[in-house]
C-alpha cells in the first residue's frame, strides 16, 4: 500500500517547491539586511596614545587595555567632545574588575543656586585597590628611582576597557587618552602639586606607616577661587569624585586659600583616600549669591576657566607626649599663683593678728584686770569692784581705753541679738527714714551717711547676689552642654566640618573632642576663680576677726563696709565663664557664640556694681533686679545673633533702648537713689531739666558726678549711633565692648577720684594694676590676631588658621584663653584690695563719689 502511494507521487511538482522554499529563504536574509545591526569597533588600545573617533546611535567603540599595574600607582582615563547635546550625550563605560564606572560628556553639574554647567573636558582616576607602600629600603629615593626600583615589583597583568556610546543619530567626535598617575600614592613630608576643575577631579591614597597614629593632611593653593572640596574618605571603591555626591562619604572641608584636616589610624583601615573636588561656583565658600535673576533652564558652558591649583602636604601629628608636656604646663603656669596667695595670706594674717585681750564672758579672768586698771586710775571708779553701783565723779577715759570698752560693748550687743532679729530689720531702714533724703542731699557726702542700714542686713542683700548667681549658672550650662555635645556629634556624623569653625591647623583631637587644645585652655579661669573665692574667704574671716572694725554704730566703724557677697559672685561667674567658655571651644560657630560671652557681661556689670557699692552700700542695687538686667541683656544678645545683620528696626530698637537706659541710670545715680526706677523716671528727668536748665541755669550741685555721669552718657550715646550706622554682624561683641568700656570708663573715675580726694593707693593694689594692665594689653595682642571667623564662611575662616605656637600644642587664642583669665584674675584683686589704705579710717571722714 505504502509503495503504492509512493509510486503516485508526482515528480513535477517537485522542482516548484524547492523554488518556493528558496525563495522564501532569499526573501528572509534580504529582510534581515535591512534591519540595521550594533556595529562595535574594538581596539587594543596603549597608554599615553591620543585615540580620536565618533560614534552615533547603534555604532560604539570599545578600547582594551592591558596592562601590569606598579605598586603605588593609578590610572586616569581623559576624555573630550566638542558637543553641546546633553540631551544626547556621549556615554563613556570604565569595565573593570573592582567595579563600573560610567559619566557622560558633555558632563553637566548643577550647582547650590539651581544653575547647571557644561563641560566637555572630562578627566577621571580608576579606583584601584592594588596599593602598597614602598619598603624602607626605598624611603630615601627620589621619586624617578622608587619608579625604576617598584617596576620589578608589578602585579599580576590586568585588563580594563572604555566602551563609548550615544543616542545622536549623527556622528559625535571625541578624543581619548589614558595616562599612569605615578603620584598615587602620597608620601609623608613630601609637598604635591597638581590642578583640578569641576570637571577633572583629583583623588589620591595615604597609607598609615606602623607608628603613626594620626597625621594632618595640609592642603593650600595660591588662589582663593574657585572654591573647592577636600575629602578624606575611607579606602575603597568607589570613591565620590564629583560636586554631586562628594559630600556623602569620610569627612570634607570647603576651600578657598587652606583646608587642613586631621585624619586618625583606625583597626579597621590603615588607608585612606583623599579626594579634591572643585565647585561649580563660589556660593559654598563665599555665601555670595548673584545679584542678576538666576533661569534655572539656562546651561552655562564652562571652558575650564575655574582651574584650581593645588598643594598637599602630609605630615604627623604629635605624641601623647605633648598632651602630658601641655597639661604639666598649665599645672605650672597657675600654681605659682596658689603659692605666692598662701604666702601672701600668712603674712596678712601675721600682720593683722590680734593682740591678746581679756575674754569679756569670764568674769573671774576681768576682775584682776579691772582692779588693776582702777588702782592706777586709768578707767573710771563705776568699773572697779568696789565703788560697783556708786556714783561717783567723771574721770576722762584714755582714746584706747575707750576703743577697748566700746568692743566689749559691741560683743554683747552681738551676743544679745537673735537671728529674729536680723530677719526683721533685714533690708530695712527705720532708723532713717525720717532724714534719708536729707543726709543723702547734702553736698559732700561721707560713706557713714550711705552706710546706715544694719550691717548683717546688708549682708545678707549681698549674699544673695552670689546664690542667685550659682543657682542661674547650673540651670544655664546644663542645655548648654547637651547642645555642644550634640553639634560634635552631628560633625562626626554627617563629616561635615564646615559645622565647627575651629583653628584646623592647630586642633588637636581627644577622644570625642575634635580641638581639645582649646578647650583645656580653659583650665585657667577655673583654677584662678576658685583662687579667688578662697581669697576672699580669707579676707571675710580675717575681717570678722580683726578688732578694728567692730563698733556699736556705723559711724564709729573704720574702713568701707565689709560686704563680700559680691566678690564671691565675681569669683563664681569667673568659674562659670571658663566653663562655657570651654563648652563654646566644643563647637565654635555663630549660633553658640553667646555662649561664650554671656558671662562675660555678668562679670562686667558685677565689678562695675561692686565699685559702686564700696560707698554706696545703702543704695546700691538687690541682686534681683540687677539679674533681671542682666536676662533683658542677654535677651537682646540672642535676638542679635538672629536678626542683628538683616534687620534695621533690631539696631533702631537698641539704640533707643540704650540711650534711654544711659540716661535714666545716669539720673538715679546722680540724685542717689532718691527716686525709684521706673518708668516714672523720665517724668522726673523732664521736669529737673525743665527747673534747672531752662527756668534757670544752676550750677551742679555734685559737680564730680555730673562730670562723670556726662562723659559716660556722650561715650554710650555715641557708642549706640555708630552701632546703629555700621550695624555689625557680630552683636555680642559690640554689646560685650559697651560693658568693658563702661567699666573701665568708670574704674580710671573711681581711682581718680579717690587719689583726688586725699587716698592712697598701696603697694599691692597698685602692683596688682600694673600686673593686670600688662596682662590685659599682652591678652588683647593674642586675642586680636583672628585666627578664626564666624561672621564669614567656613572656607574663608579658615584663611586665618595659624600653626601651633606654644608646645606645638597651643595656639593665638589658647594663649589668650590664660592670660584673659590671668587678667580677670588680677583685676578682681585690684577690687579687692583698692581700698585697704582706709581700712582704719572713720566712715564718717571717707568721701562718697
Amino acid at each position: 500500500m505504502w509503495k503504492s502511494l509512493h509510486n503516485d507521487i508526482d515528480h513535477t511538482r517537485i522542482p516548484g517547491v524547492t523554488l518556493l522554499l528558496v525563495l522564501w529563504i532569499g526573501i528572509c536574509a534580504g529582510s534581515v539586511a535591512l534591519v540595521p545591526s550594533d556595529q562595535c569597533t574594538r581596539v587594543a588600545a596603549e597608554f599615553n596614545t591620543l585615540y580620536p573617533g565618533s560614534v552615533r546611535a547603534n555604532r560604539s567603540e570599545e578600547f582594551i587595555f592591558h596592562y601590569r599595574p606598579i605598586k603605588g600607582e593609578a590610572v586616569r582615563v581623559w576624555v573630550s567632545s566638542p558637543t553641546n547635546d546633553s540631551q544626547r550625550p556621549l556615554m563613556f563605560v570604565v569595565q573593570q574588575q573592582q567595579g563600573v564606572m560610567s559619566w557622560q560628556v558633555p558632563l553637566v553639574l548643577r550647582a547650590i543656586t539651581g544653575v547647571s554647567y557644561l563641560y566637555r573636558d572630562v578627566s577621571r582616576t580608576l579606583c584601584c585597590l592594588d596599593v602598597e607602600r614602598p619598603t624602607s629600603k626605598f624611603a630615601l629615593k627620589s621619586p624617578s628611582q622608587l619608579r625604576r626600583m617598584a617596576a620589578h615589583a608589578t602585579l599580576e597583568e590586568k585588563h580594563f576597557t572604555v566602551t563609548v556610546t550615544t543616542q545622536s543619530p549623527s556622528n559625535v567626535s571625541y578624543e581619548l587618552r589614558v595616562t599612569e598617575n605615578s603620584q598615587f600614592l602620597l608620601q609623608s613630608g613630601i609637598k604635591y602639586m597638581f590642578n583640578a576643575t569641576p570637571s577633572q577631579p583629583q583623588f589620591f591614597v595615604y597609607e598609615f606607616a606602623s607608628e603613626e597614629k594620626s597625621v594632618m593632611v595640609n592642603v593650600t593653593s595660591r588662589i582663593e577661587n574657585p572654591c573647592s572640596v577636600v575629602s578624606v574618605q575611607d579606602f575603597g571603591c568607589p570613591v565620590n569624585d564629583l560636586d554631586q555626591n562628594v559630600n556623602f562619604a569620610g569627612r570634607y572641608q570647603t576651600m578657598t586659600s587652606q583646608a587642613a584636616i586631621t585624619v586618625q589610624k583606625t583597626q579597621q583601615n590603615s588607608m585612606f583616600h583623599l579626594v579634591f573636588v572643585v565647585k561649580t561656583d563660589d556660593f559654598a565658600c563665599k555665601g555670595i549669591v548673584p545679584l542678576t535673576p538666576i533661569n534655572l533652564s539656562e546651561v552655562v558652558v564652562d571652558y575650564d576657566e575655574r582651574v584650581k591649583e593645588l598643594e598637599v602636604v602630609i605630615t604627623k601629628t604629635i605624641s601623647r607626649k605633648v598632651y602630658m608636656y601641655a597639661f604639666v604646663f598649665c599645672c605650672t603656669l597657675f600654681l605659682p599663683f596658689y603659692l605666692v596667695a598662701f604666702v601672701w595670706m600668712c603674712v596678712r594674717q601675721w600682720r593683722t593678728r590680734p593682740q591678746r585681750q581679756p575674754d569679756v564672758c569670764n568674769v573671774k579672768e576681768q576682775r584682776p584686770i579691772l582692779e588693776k586698771l582702777s588702782e592706777d586710775d586709768s578707767i573710771p571708779s563705776s568699773l572697779s569692784r568696789d565703788s560697783y553701783g556708786a556714783i561717783g565723779p567723771m574721770v576722762v577715759e584714755s582714746p584706747e581705753l575707750k576703743a577697748r570698752r566700746l568692743r566689749v560693748d559691741w560683743t554683747h550687743a552681738s551676743i544679745s541679738s537673735s537671728d529674729e532679729d536680723e530677719l526683721e530689720d533685714y533690708d530695712t531702714m527705720d532708723d532713717a527714714l525720717y532724714d534719708k533724703n536729707i543726709i543723702r542731699s547734702k553736698p559732700c557726702l561721707h560713706v557713714a551717711d550711705l552706710a546706715r542700714r544694719k550691717h548683717s542686713a546688708m549682708t545678707k542683700k549681698y549674699q544673695i547676689y552670689c546664690w542667685n548667681l550659682v543657682t542661674v549658672g547650673v540651670f544655664y550650662v546644663l542645655p548648654v552642654i547637651q547642645l555642644v555635645l550634640t553639634y560634635q556629634n552631628v560633625l562626626h556624623d554627617t563629616g561635615n566640618q564646615d559645622i565647627c569653625y575651629y583653628n584646623f591647623l592647630c586642633a588637636h583631637p581627644w577622644g570625642v573632642l575634635s580641638s581639645f587644645n582649646n578647650v583645656f585652655s580653659n583650665l585657667g579661669y577655673f583654677l584662678l576663680g576658685l583662687l579667688f573665692l578662697l581669697i576672699v574667704g580669707f579676707r571675710e574671716f580675717s575681717n570678722q576677726m580683726s578688732p578694728h572694725t567692730k563698733g556699736t554704730h556705723s559711724q564709729h566703724e573704720l574702713g568701707l563696709p565689709k560686704h563680700y557677697g559680691l566678690f564671691y559672685a565675681m569669683g563664681f561667674a569667673l568659674i562659670m565663664e571658663g566653663l562655657l567658655s570651654a563648652c563654646y571651644h566644643v563647637c565654635p560657630n555663630y549660633s553658640n557664640f553667646q555662649f561664650d560671652t554671656a558671662f562675660m557681661y555678668i562679670i562686667a556689670g558685677l565689678c562695675m556694681l561692686k565699685l559702686y557699692q564700696k560707698r554706696h552700700s545703702d543704695v546700691n542695687a538687690n541682686a534681683y533686679k540687677a539679674y533681671a538686667s542682666f536676662a533683658v541683656i542677654i535677651f537682646f544678645a540672642v535676638l542679635g545673633v538672629v536678626v542683628a545683620k538683616r534687620a534695621v528696626w533690631f539696631w533702631i530698637l537698641c539704640t533707643m533702648v540704650h540711650i534711654l537706659a544711659s540716661l535714666a541710670l545716669s539720673f538715679y545715680i546722680y540724685h542717689m537713689a532718691n527716686w525709684h526706677f521706673s518708668i516714672a523716671i523720665f517724668k522726673y528727668i523732664a521736669v529737673h531739666f525743665y527747673n534747672d536748665c531752662i527756668r534757670r541755669c544752676t550750677r551742679p550741685l555734685y559737680m564730680d558726678r555730673f562730670i562723670l555721669l556726662v562723659i559716660g552718657n556722650i561715650f554710650n550715646w555715641s557708642y549706640a549711633i555708630a552701632g546703629l550706622l555700621i550695624r555689625p554682624r557680630d552683636f555680642d561683641s559690640y554689646l560685650l565692648g559697651i560693658f568693658m568700656s563702661n567699666l573701665l570708663l568708670y574704674s580710671a573715675f573711681y581711682i581718680i577720684m579717690k587719689i583726688r580726694s586725699g587716698e592712697r593707693i598701696l603697694l599691692v593694689p597698685m602692683l596688682f594694676i600694673i600686673l593686670a594692665t600688662v596682662a590685659w594689653g599682652a591678652a588683647l595682642y593674642f586675642f586680636f590676631q583672628g585666627l578664626t571667623s564666624w561672621e564669614k564662611t567656613a572656607a574663608q575662616s579658615r584663611e586665618r588658621n595659624k600653626p601651633c605656637i606654644l608646645l606645638q600644642f597651643f595656639d593665638h587664642h589658647d594663649i589668650w584663653h590664660f592670660l584673659s583669665s590671668i587678667a580677670m584674675f588680677l583685676s578682681f584683686m585690684v577690687l579687692l584690695t583698692l581700698d585697704d589704705d582706709v581700712d582704719l579710717v572713720s566712715r564718717d571722714k571717707i568721701l562718697v563719689f
